[in-house]
């Protein structure tokens, strides 16, 4: 039977590949959060696919042993299979996946083709984002979804005279917010420890993408905890950080966290002061059970959510880039 020893080995390998696949693939990285938000209805279901789609690819790219395809097509081909195999999924749930749009949202195309999941069927709307947004050929669609061009031109027909019909609106669960309140107010404060107790014992915290925890005690370890970090002003040293360049006049003091209400629920948004004033450098969204926190996903290097909800907020934002690791030479 595998050891602790051996697994805490095997997971700093892991950690290191995946780290390496992430600042190779991070050219790409724009452009596929909105080819996913093409997709989805929601930035944090964009996110998501985008974080799934990373996953994926890097998963597959352990068991290819040919040469890897064209890395822009073949990085859209796992995203589209990803959220066609979410659609499907869904669609045998009671759970809905993806909250409806809100009312104010701007209807940009974007924003059109997110309200037809319901609508048209998960090759359709890759065919019709990949053609008609992305300007994809129509044989670059094909062998993303894997079938042929005549298959690609009835989708798109079919997917076209769609775009004027409206989905139906789906519920959203809303986090109690007396439970973000408290943790806004105990960030404030400055304690770790009434932050942390707010957490249920089975709660996950994450940096989306980079960093996963459980329980109370590792976000509040004080190198490596995600809350003791968010606490602290940013920095860079030789455990990394974020990158100088994107700390242009910012002034080294910890950031203020406050309650915000986004779309139909609720967001914690944290501000970090600069010379030119305060803005917003990551947000966090919460999921709750009763008083208690279930799980945090903090967006601290999520650059195109935070500037996508907080041009929707209206408040000025900046970008912490990708990762927290220093580049290799």
């Amino acid at each position: 039977m595998t050891g602790t020893r051996e697994l805490q080995h095997l997971g700093g390998d892991v950690r290191a590949s995946w780290q390496r696949f992430l600042d190779a693939f991070e050219p790409l990285r724009p452009e596929l959060y909105r080819y996913c938000r093409h997709l989805t209805r929601t930035p944090w279901d964009a996110e998501d696919l985008a974080q799934d789609t990373m996953a994926r690819a890097f998963v597959t790219l352990g068991t290819l042993f040919g040469e890897l395809p064209e890395p822009r097509g073949w990085l859209f081909r796992v995203a589209s299979n990803a959220w066609i195999d979410r659609v499907r999924r869904e669609r045998f749930s009671l759970e809905p996946m993806s909250s409806a749009p809100s009312a104010v949202e701007p209807q940009s195309t974007r924003e059109a083709a997110g309200t037809l999941l319901a609508l048209l069927s998960p090759q359709e709307r890759v065919a019709f984002v990949l053609k008609d947004v992305f300007d994809f050929s129509l044989e670059e669609v094909a062998r993303v979804l894997g079938t042929t061009v005549g298959a690609v031109k009835a989708a798109l027909s079919r997917g076209r005279s769609r775009l004027r019909e409206d989905a139906p609106a789906r519920e959203e669960r809303v986090p109690a917010v007396g439970a973000l309140e408290a943790f806004a107010h105990a960030f404030n404060a400055g304690d770790l420890e009434q932050l942390t107790a707010l957490l249920l014992d089975s709660a996950s915290v994450e940096i989306v993408g980079l960093v996963t925890e459980y329980g109370a005690d590792a976000p509040k370890n004080p190198l490596t905890g995600s809350f003791a970090g968010t606490l602290a002003p940013l920095t860079i040293d030789e455990r990394g950080g974020v990158p100088s360049e994107l700390l242009e006049g910012y002034l080294e003091r910890s950031p203020r966290c406050e309650v915000r209400a986004y779309r139909d629920g609720w967001l914690l948004v944290f501000w970090y002061d600069h010379v030119e004033g305060p803005f917003v450098r990551t947000l966090m969204r919460v999921e709750t059970n009763g008083d208690r926190i279930a799980r945090v996903q903090n967006y601290f290097f999520s650059p195109q959510v935070i500037a996508e909800v907080c041009e929707e907020l209206g408040v000025p934002h900046r970008a912490n880039g990708y990762r927290y690791w220093l580049p290799e030479p």
